[in-house]
C-alpha cells in the first residue's frame, strides 16, 4: 500500500471518530426497522425455539441470548441509545406493555428482498424463511391503526418518525450463488432494486418523511464468503485480504441503489431520503483495523465458532475481533459502524443530531 493510498483511508476512515453531524438538533420519537438479520431484535427468535443459554449469542451485553445474531448490540440498538429511545421491540414479540409507539422492528434473521414467489417460479432453493421485505411492509400496515387514529394523526406522528429500509439483500445474494456466476448475479440487482424502492415508495404514501435507505456490506470481506468460495487464488483477492469479484458486485449493487433513491428524491422532494454507506462505513474497519483496536492478524476470523450449536466456541476476546459468527460482526463492529452513520460521515444527507454520542 503506498503512502497516498494510506493517507486517504485514513483521512476518509478517521471521520468515524472526529466528524459530528451539524444537523438538525431535533431528536426522533419512533424508529421503524426493516431488515434481515442484521437487525434482528428478535423476531426470528420468537418464531423458532429460543436460543439455549449455553449458546454465546448475547454473551459480551445483555449476558443471555438476545434474539440478536452478534454477542451484543446491533447497528439499531446504538442508532436507538443515541437518539434516547428505548431497544426496538421485535414485531413478533411485541405485548400489550410495550410502547409501540416508539418504534417496531420488523426485521427478521434470513429475510430476503425478493418473495419466495420469485424463487419458486425460477427453480430456487427457497429462503429460509418467507418474511420478506414485502411480508414485513404487510406487518406494518397491520399495526399503523395502533400507532395513529387519523390522516391528520399519521402525518404528526410520522412527522418526528424515522424509518429504515435495510439493510436486506445478502441473503438472496447467498441463495443465487449455486445457480449465478459472480458475474450473472448482477442480473437479480434490478429485482432487488425495484422491491426496496417500491417498499420505500410505498411508506412515503402510508405518511413517512424521513427514511434511510442502507447500501450493502463488502460481502468480499465476510468470513461467512471465504468459506463459500474458497479461493486459493492470490488475484482473486485485494490489498487488504478481501475477495474483490463480491464486492465489485455490492459496489455494482449499491450504485444502482443509490440511483434508484436519487429518482425516488425527485418524486418526493418534501421528503427526506437518507442513504446509508454501509459498505465504506464497514470497510474501514477492515482496512485499518489496528486504528479502531481489531487483532490485525484476526480481521477474517470468526470469534465464535460452531455458533448456533450447544458446542460453540469463543474467542477470548470479542471486542478484538470484527467478525462474529461468519456472517454477523462483533457488537464492537456494530458500534463503530453505528458511530459512522449517527457522527458522520457514512450518512447522505445527515440524521438530526443525536441526544447521545455513541461511546
Amino acid at each position: 500500500m503506498n503512502v497516498s493510498t494510506l493517507f486517504l483511508i485514513t483521512f476518509t476512515c478517521g471521520f468515524l471518530q472526529n466528524v459530528v453531524s451539524n444537523a438538525n438538533p431535533l431528536s426522533y420519537e419512533a424508529f421503524f426497522n426493516f431488515g434481515d438479520s442484521i437487525s434482528d431484535t428478535g423476531n426470528a427468535a420468537s418464531i423458532f425455539l429460543p436460543m439455549p443459554n449455553p449458546i454465546p449469542y448475547g454473551s459480551s451485553y445483555f449476558k443471555h441470548p438476545s434474539g440478536r445474531m452478534s454477542n451484543g448490540r446491533l447497528i439499531i440498538d446504538f442508532i436507538a441509545e443515541a437518539y434516547g429511545l428505548p431497544f426496538l421491540p421485535a414485531y413478533e414479540n411485541k405485548s400489550i406493555d410495550q410502547d409501540i409507539k416508539k418504534g417496531v422492528n420488523f426485521a427478521f434473521a434470513g429475510a430476503t428482498v425478493l418473495n419466495v414467489e420469485y424463487y419458486v417460479k425460477n427453480g430456487l432453493p427457497l429462503p429460509d424463511t418467507n418474511n420478506s421485505l414485502s411480508i414485513q411492509l404487510g406487518w406494518f400496515k397491520n399495526i399503523k391503526p395502533l400507532l395513529c387514529k387519523s390522516k391528520e394523526d399519521c402525518n404528526i406522528y410520522f412527522k418526528k418518525s424515522l424509518f429504515i429500509v435495510g439493510e436486506i439483500g445478502g441473503n438472496d445474494i447467498m441463495k443465487h450463488m449455486k445457480h449465478k456466476t459472480v458475474i450473472e448475479l448482477r442480473e437479480i440487482v434490478p429485482f432487488m432494486v425495484k422491491a426496496i424502492t417500491n417498499t420505500t415508495n410505498v411508506l412515503i404514501e402510508e405518511g413517512a418523511v424521513e427514511l434511510v435507505v442502507p447500501g450493502n456490506f463488502p460481502m468480499g470481506c465476510s468470513a461467512a464468503m471465504f468459506t463459500l468460495v474458497n479461493s486459493n487464488k492470490k488475484e482473486d483477492y485485494d490489498e487488504f485480504g478481501c475477495l474483490i469479484a463480491y464486492n465489485n458486485l455490492i459496489e455494482y449493487f449499491n450504485g444502482q441503489l443509490k440511483n434508484s433513491i436519487e429518482t425516488l428524491r425527485q418524486k418526493h422532494p418534501e421528503v427526506k431520503i437518507i442513504y446509508f454507506d454501509y459498505y465504506n462505513d464497514a470497510k474501514c474497519l477492515y482496512q485499518t483495523p489496528q486504528q479502531y483496536g481489531f487483532d490485525k492478524d484476526a480481521i477474517f476470523k470468526a470469534c465464535c465458532g460452531g455458533c448456533g450449536s450447544l458446542i460453540a466456541t469463543v474467542c477470548s476476546d470479542p471486542s478484538k475481533r470484527i467478525n462474529w459468527d461468519g456472517p454477523h460482526f462483533t457488537e464492537a463492529a456494530y458500534k463503530l459502524i453505528a458511530k459512522g452513520l449517527v457522527e458522520g460521515p457514512f450518512s447522505n444527507p445527515s440524521l438530526k443530531s443525536p441526544l447521545f454520542k455513541i461511546a
